[in-house]
């Protein structure tokens, strides 16, 4: 029985490159593509006969986290695999909560993919050696995915950013008062706030904070 399947991908090129890792494959049939996560939930309103969307992550309008959320929601029967040059944890972690079936790095060679197509279909998790290990890593630290969790939500603004700079030097108080030509009670307003996004109780823990989640 033919796989029907999709792909979402804002480079033609790449487009044309996994089209023809299927054409080696005469039960998988592409259907349609789309260049972003916007097109591609307009293209399956029209026809959501589909069995799997492969789908890239980086893409304008709509990425493909968005994208698998939205169509999950609206179409839990279509198996979705990201299909991307990412493997860091950050995508991996989000591809999972928006509902992601499987997760292929794009280098994925003919036979692999063909493979991880089945093994979706049939009810499996197709992913690559590598990002198999990650989820591991993931799934066995949960107190790393709920510390990931939090972060995400935090959004620090450019002004508690200089301050927290200032303040992983060591600066004074009034001493970053001077430098960012403010009051010096402008800048505890703002360390209260930074202390409160970070979920910390003093300056050291802050700057230890930022500079792990790479925000400094």
């Amino acid at each position: 029985m033919a796989i029907r399947i999709v792909i979402a991908e804002d480079n033609s090129f790449l487009i044309k490159v996994v089209a023809e890792k299927l054409s080696f494959f005469d039960e998988l049939q592409l259907k349609y593509t789309a260049l972003n996560g916007d097109e591609l939930i307009q293209k399956l309103e029209k026809d959501p006969i589909v069995d799997v969307v492969l789908m890239d992550i980086e893409m304008p309008i709509v990425n493909g986290i968005e994208a698998t959320e939205r169509i999950k929601q609206k179409y839990p029967q279509i198996k979705i695999i990201m299909l991307t040059v990412f493997d860091d944890d950050e995508n991996i972690f989000k591809a999972i909560q928006a509902g992601a079936d499987g997760y292929l790095l794009k280098e994925v060679n003919a036979q692999d993919l063909y493979n991880g197509l089945h093994e979706t279909m049939e009810g499996g998790a197709a992913m690559t050696p590598s990002i198999a290990m990650k989820t591991l890593k993931l799934l066995r630290n949960p107190i790393a995915l709920e510390q990931r969790e939090e972060l995400d939500s935090v959004r620090l603004s450019v002004r508690e950013i200089q301050v927290l700079e200032q303040l992983s030097k060591g600066l004074s108080y009034n001493v970053i008062a001077e430098n960012l030509i403010v009051s010096s009670g402008t800048i505890r307003k703002h360390v209260e706030n930074i202390y409160k996004k970070l979920q910390v109780h003093n300056k050291l823990e802050a700057v230890q904070k930022a500079r792990r989640h790479n925000l400094i």
